[in-house]
């Protein structure tokens, strides 16, 4: 990701249906052609989110990622929301609860993830715990 790029914020208008879907896309064509996009979907006016509007998170979503880049969502309405939730579509995006939040996620790099422990220290610590008169099966070998 070009730590570069810009981050797009695009404010969706209150209804998210046929209608407004189609003049939304022909808005995002320019977006949807650059090299690794970074865009913010701002969710604070929407109302009103139909199949149709899931469609078209889904497909730019898509698009986006065969560009090697980044969807976000933020200030979901609690209307959008649920219908997210209902359709399980939600899962798909990283929701934040303001467009800020958003925007400034893009600059950092895993904030929530857990801590995982390197490989060797995993190595090392089943190494620790497996004496050397063991077989890999941890029983004691036979002796003949």
């Amino acid at each position: 990701m070009n730590p570069y790029s810009p981050v797009v914020v695009k404010t969706l208008t209150a209804r998210l249906d046929r209608n407004q879907v189609a003049a939304f896309r022909r808005g995002m064509q320019e977006v949807l052609r650059m090299d690794q996009p970074r865009v913010v979907f701002d969710f604070c006016s929407v109302t009103h989110l139909d199949s149709a509007g899931i469609d078209f998170l889904l497909n730019c979503l898509s698009a986006i990622v065969r560009r090697d880049g980044e969807l976000k969502l933020a200030a979901v309405s609690p209307q959008a929301a649920t219908v997210l939730e209902i359709t399980r579509v939600g899962r798909f995006f990283e929701i934040f609860p303001t467009v800020e939040d958003a925007v400034r996620s893009f600059d950092t790099f895993l904030p929530n993830a857990p801590s995982f422990p390197e490989p060797w220290d995993l190595f090392r610590a089943a190494s620790d715990n497996h004496s050397p008169s063991e077989d890999l099966t941890g029983s004691a070998p036979q002796q003949i």
